[in-house]
């Protein structure tokens, strides 16, 4: 029978009888496959399940450890999802909603992972501010962020990019690395233990399937060329799956984004910008909008050069993007709400026959 445990699975507290414990490997449309003690198995969503989870972000993910009425002939059922120790999400802006304004939704990328790679390329799109970014949500996910640039062999000199991150994110590990000349990849030796998952993050062509095809030490996911414009690559993976290296360790692939929205990232900016809010404290006015007014401590430090302005830009873009994502996800909850309670009113109005006219 296959152990749990290769799979990063901890003590599970109780399990219900006629239940089976799994995680969740791979997604495809509404077809989960889910790795079990007793091997690899297909599994559908419990019809139960769509309506007591309150948001899509609470249905299953690659990564989540799952319940399910295990069925030998069939599809299995997912009944629940346990508790996540650490979560990736970001902001899925689809749909519409009142008022033509676009909807804001949780998208829930990965689950369950000790390590976050933050893949981008020394080609022409490197690009230190959208590290920032993924770093920002990275550490609100729980995770231990690493950042991994890749294709340095693109690089005229790569120890030019690796010192420009380390400086401008002093506290995460950098690591430069080629996967197809194997250049650096015994530094990541560390992070690959037995039974550790890491999940891969970043835009297209970045160099995602190749690494992982490194590691794999075979050609597992497809490799496509990138654009000689602009550096920008194609979606190569196109839905999320857990591969199971030769060393043991997990990784989680994702597509590639092209932006990454930021969702309720209160602990991951202030984790990643905690140099810039240190100054706050020192501001006369514990209310200061950082503006114009005076004993601003901020200001004072961007006129001495002690703040980098463009640090304080990167700051205030964030958490701009933060505040409106969080507005509208408050709206929609609001909305929510009130849905439901006009439709509790609705089915207990029926069902008094309050709703029906009577000759």
């Amino acid at each position: 029978m296959m152990n749990l445990k290769t799979y990063g699975c901890t003590e599970i507290e109780a399990i219900p009888d006629g239940l089976l414990p799994g995680r969740v490997t791979e997604l495809r449309r509404e077809r989960f496959t889910v790795m079990t003690e007793r091997g690899e198995v297909t599994a559908v969503l419990k019809g139960a399940f769509y309506h007591s989870a309150e948001t899509r972000a609470d249905f299953p993910c690659v990564g989540d450890f799952v319940l399910l009425h295990y069925n030998e002939s069939g599809d299995s059922l997912i009944t629940a999802v346990l508790p996540r120790r650490s979560k990736f999400s970001r902001a899925d802006y689809s749909g519409h909603d009142e008022g033509r304004a676009k909807t804001v939704l949780e998208q829930v990328v990965a689950t369950n992972f000790d390590y976050v790679f933050i893949l981008s390329s020394l080609n022409l799109d490197f690009n230190v501010t959208r590290i920032m970014r993924y770093l920002t949500q990275a550490k609100q996910s729980g995770g231990q962020p690493v950042i991994i640039l890749t294709k340095a062999d693109l690089a005229p000199d790569y120890n030019l990019p690796l010192a420009e991150v380390r400086q401008s994110i002093p506290d995460v590990p950098v690591h430069a690395i080629c996967s197809h000349t194997g250049l650096g990849l015994s530094e990541l030796d560390s992070y690959l233990r037995p039974g550790k998952t890491i999940v891969f993050l970043g835009m297209s062509g970045v160099g995602k399937s190749s690494l992982l095809n490194a590691l794999m030490e075979q050609d597992v996911m497809k490799v496509q060329a990138i654009r000689e414009v602009d550096s920008r690559g194609r979606h190569t993976t196109t839905h999320r799956q857990l591969f199971m290296l030769p060393s043991g360790a997990m990784v989680i692939d994702t597509p590639g984004m092209r932006e990454l929205g930021l969702f309720d990232a209160d602990e991951g900016i202030r984790a990643g910008f905690a140099d810039v809010e240190e100054w706050f404290r020192q501001c006369r006015f514990t209310d200061c909008r950082h503006q114009a007014e005076p004993g601003c401590a901020v200001l004072a430090a961007l006129e001495d050069g002690l703040l980098p302005r463009e640090r304080w830009e990167q700051y205030a873009a964030q958490r701009q993007e933060n505040k409106v994502v969080q507005d509208k996800t408050g709206y929609l909850i609001d909305k929510r709400a009130r849905n439901k309670t006009v439709a509790m009113r609705s089915k207990q109005t029926k069902k008094s026959g309050g709703g029906k006219n009577k000759y």
